[in-house]
């Protein structure tokens, strides 16, 4: 029997899917739907960047990160032809293809020691708050204002030295450049397998061996995460006519929220441009981000409804506390240095083929690595494998 609390929830995302559709445009209606899916398989398939990342750095279990790769490798499969053609449907589409340079590298990696001392990424954030999360609620208000400072300071950043933004689609051509990410994908899933054999002589299967998903209730293997994520995405080029992002509207919320406080964000040269002084004097419901984060964090409350796990728990740590503040801000201010987080710029970016999104994934995890080693000194848990002695 379905919650009386599931179906309210049901409810309001259709009734907010149709006043977009009614006071925005299909396409806004849409993408909000394709949001509240994606903060579906977000929480029953528990995907998370950053509990993937360090389950291979503290402990070598490669599943998390296998599962990444197929995500991105079929949303490659999908996205280098459509990028080159330049269109699909009459819709125009363009990827995120951002310049790899210093930026790149620094945000990236602040972004990284942000997940972990905030305990998610960006999509992890927003479902995490949807699931019923009350520390990460803390962690997603710092992230917002981490982003508004990292707004100010992007002019100095976007002028340190870098590469031209660049995609292998245009330099090489969708199908060769296809062939070279997928070469990519496998061997760093075939480097995940052999240092979790070396480690633990076993490898842990993204379809978990007898696992039986329940698709209402979850959970939902690893691989189903892949897929859902990977059709997320190219929903998102396809409707929207861009890779998928977040924390661009945690910027822009921050910014709103900032003006009303006094604060003249709009002389700023980061909001100075057309579309980000429009964007700022409008309404969130015109912005596709903002619609998509807010059916993320809709479409997650739902699944945990649904799963019987929506509990928040009000009482956190001190230390753990101060983490998910330090870790917000760094999470915020990185995001916005770098050209996007582990969505826009790691998912989003690679799938465009950019060279920057390889970089900020190279530069993220050596984040993660040093993120992870500070965890214990906040209170925050590092998966180890029990071994007998």
């Amino acid at each position: 029997m379905v919650p009386g609390s599931a179906v309210i929830t049901l409810a309001t995302i259709a009734l907010a899917g149709w006043y977009l559709n009614a006071a925005v445009s299909w396409r806004q209606a849409a993408l909000f739907f394709v949001g509240a899916g994606a903060g579906i398989v977000l929480y029953h398939a528990a995907f998370g960047f950053t509990s993937a990342w360090r389950a291979f750095i503290a402990d070598r279990r490669g599943a998390g990160l296998r599962a990444q790769m197929l995500m991105l490798a079929l949303t490659c499969a999908v996205f280098f032809p459509l990028i080159a053609a330049g269109s699909v449907w009459g819709q125009p589409v363009r990827g995120s293809i951002s310049p790899a340079g210093i930026g790149v590298v620094a945000g990236a990696f602040i972004f990284g020691l942000g997940m972990q001392l905030g305990g998610g990424c960006a999509s992890g954030t927003l479902f995490s708050v949807g699931g019923g999360s009350t520390r990460m609620l803390v962690t997603l208000f710092f992230f917002i204002v981490g982003s508004v400072v990292g707004t100010a300071h992007t002019p100095w950043w976007n002028a340190q030295p870098a590469f031209a933004a660049t995609s292998v689609v245009t330099v090489m051509g969708p199908w060769a450049g296809l062939a070279v990410c997928l070469a990519l994908f496998a061997g760093i899933a075939w480097f995940t397998r052999v240092a979790e054999q070396r480690r633990h002589g076993e490898i842990v299967s993204e379809i978990q061996a007898g696992h039986q998903p329940r698709w209402l209730s979850g959970p939902w293997p690893l691989v189903a995460g892949a897929i859902g994520l990977a059709a997320v995405n190219i929903a998102t080029l396809m409707i929207g006519g861009r890779p998928w992002g977040v924390t661009g509207a945690f910027a822009l919320w921050g910014a709103k929220g900032f003006s009303a406080l006094g604060i003249d964000v709009a002389s700023w040269a980061y909001w100075s441009t057309p579309a980000q002084a429009t964007a700022l004097r409008a309404s969130v419901l015109t912005d596709a981000t903002s619609v998509m984060d807010i059916g993320i964090i809709l479409g997650a409350l739902m699944a945990a409804i649904l799963a019987g796990k929506f509990a928040p728990v009000w009482k956190v740590s001190n230390r753990s506390l101060v983490a998910a503040v330090i870790g917000g801000l760094l999470l915020g201010y990185g995001a916005r240095i770098s050209y996007g987080c582990n969505i826009g710029a790691y998912f989003g970016g690679i799938a465009s083929g950019s060279f920057h999104g390889w970089l900020w994934l190279v530069a993220a995890f050596a984040g993660n690595i040093a993120g992870t080693r500070l965890r214990p000194a906040f209170d925050l848990g590092v998966e180890r494998t029990q071994t007998a002695c």
